[in-house]
């Protein structure tokens, strides 16, 4: 066993899968067996694997300048039309880009900026933020305790007071509604406990809240129609900026060019990383709008410099990976291609499984999806100890099909981009026969209701 301390790995039971190469949406593995790869890797390798595109562009970049900082008014020609591609392509006014690594990091430096920008205006006490329960930002420290999911938090004594964190409803219908409440009786209850909460807290104190437009890790929550709009209304009237964590949900993922777009959101501030590069090259986004950025001007001209910079920010050939991928994405019509795609995905996960015995809700948008496996569908009980995810992963793997539980028990799917609906089709074989198996295993071991 190589001397690697794995991320999200049970330290007992580490190695169990070594891939060595990829091609579409498949990859293998060292003994030659042939996946496909449902959750386009960690949510992110939206033109699946060795597009030769991307690997020129990035190769042609490390031939030329293979790196360069930018601290200190240093640039090159891959960073500013990178900041110009995205400027014409976000919905954030006359937005400033801030460049690094990944999603955690650019969620970490929108959370310093916040504080730099509410000090900039002579609002020092607006420094609060609002989560949500079952959110996932990242593992750094601020972004870590931005994060909801108890793996995230246990054991780690996150500051999450000191980073006047606060933590509002998950939004999502089928686990938090009460009695026979419906769909917008729970919207309007969340969204009241929200408000509460801003007032006792005091608007003056609160200067954002963070939300994935749909979230990944926390099991693919689709809010309710009619939440972000309520929830923008609270916001804006007690004047707490929208902060969107786009990390998994932009560039083609919903089946629009952000999952703004899709839930109807009109943000502040977004995060970006993933799929900017279809993950050939790590990058990631911080995007703050123009009247902010105007407003720290003065605060670097009397320290004489914006205190934050990675070594990597804006490295020349993450920015090149960035931009082929921003071109593929335009030139192949990929979004609308994700859409359509999508859509036939969506339909054929309900038509599968809305009726089936383990499946107790079906969700998605685009191409995200996730199955909610539950021992009493009737009451949508669930499994303890996130049994049933892991046994439908491991049976998925079996079958020549890797995707991901999440939650507990929820099975994830993220396909690449570039998926077809042949290959839909192969997916969904491969799908149903890993539920049904996991299904029997489940029902033999006295596991399911009825």
């Amino acid at each position: 066993m190589a001397p690697v301390i794995y991320p999200y790995t049970n330290f007992t039971a580490v190695e169990q899968l070594c891939l060595e190469r990829g091609e579409g949406i498949y990859v293998y593995d060292t003994d030659g067996n042939k996946y496909i790869e449902g959750m386009a890797g960690l949510w992110c390798t939206s033109l699946g694997y060795s597009n030769t595109e991307v690997v020129d562009a990035i190769t042609e970049q490390l031939n030329t300048l293979p790196f360069t900082h930018t601290f200190g008014g240093k640039t090159h020609e891959p960073i500013k039309q990178l900041a110009d591609k995205l400027r014409d392509m976000v919905p954030v006014e006359d937005a400033y880009f801030f460049f690094g690594n990944s999603g955690s990091d650019a969620n970490d430096t929108h959370y310093k900026m916040l504080r730099y920008y509410f000090n900039a205006i002579g609002k020092p006490e607006k420094r609060k933020i609002i989560t949500r329960e079952r959110g996932y930002h990242g593992v750094t420290v601020a972004a870590g305790s931005l994060t909801s999911l108890p793996g995230n938090l246990a054991h780690f004594d996150a500051p999450v007071e000191a980073l006047g964190v606060l933590r509002a409803d998950a939004p999502h219908y089928y686990t938090n509604r009460q009695g026979n409440e419906t769909e917008a009786q729970f919207v309007d209850r969340i969204i009241s406990n929200l408000e509460e909460q801003i007032l006792a807290e005091g608007p003056d104190t609160i200067a954002a809240m963070i939300v994935e437009p749909i979230t990944g890790a926390s099991g693919v929550i689709v809010p309710p129609e009619g939440y972000y709009e309520k929830l923008q209304a609270v916001l804006r009237k007690h004047d707490i900026l929208v902060w969107a964590d786009e990390v998994i949900t932009g560039f083609g993922r919903t089946g629009n060019d952000f999952g703004c777009t899709t839930m109807g959101i009109k943000p502040d501030l977004m995060s970006f990383a993933k799929q900017l590069s279809s993950a050939y090259f790590p990058i990631s986004a911080a995007v703050i709008p123009g009247w902010m950025y105007e407003a720290m001007i003065e605060q670097t001209n009397q320290m004489g410099v914006f205190g934050q910079g990675y070594t990597y920010t804006g490295h020349p050939a993450a920015c090149a990976a960035a931009l082929k991928t921003l071109e593929i994405y335009e030139r192949d019509n990929l979004f609308v291609h994700a859409a359509n795609v999508g859509d036939y995905l969506q339909a054929q996960l309900r038509e599968a499984f809305t009726d089936h015995p383990l499946v107790g809700e079906v969700r998605g948008k685009g191409l995200i999806a996730a199955l909610e496996l539950v021992s009493n569908k009737t009451t949508g009980a669930s499994f303890d100890g996130g049994i049933a995810g892991a046994t439908s992963q491991k049976f998925c793997q079996a079958n020549g099909l890797i995707l991901r539980a999440v939650a507990g028990n929820a099975l994830a799917l993220c396909p690449p981009l570039i998926i077809t609906r042949d290959e839909v089709d192969e997916l969904m074989g491969k799908l149903k026969a890993a539920i049904d198996s996991t299904y029997a295993e489940l029902k033999e071991k006295d596991l399911i209701a009825g």
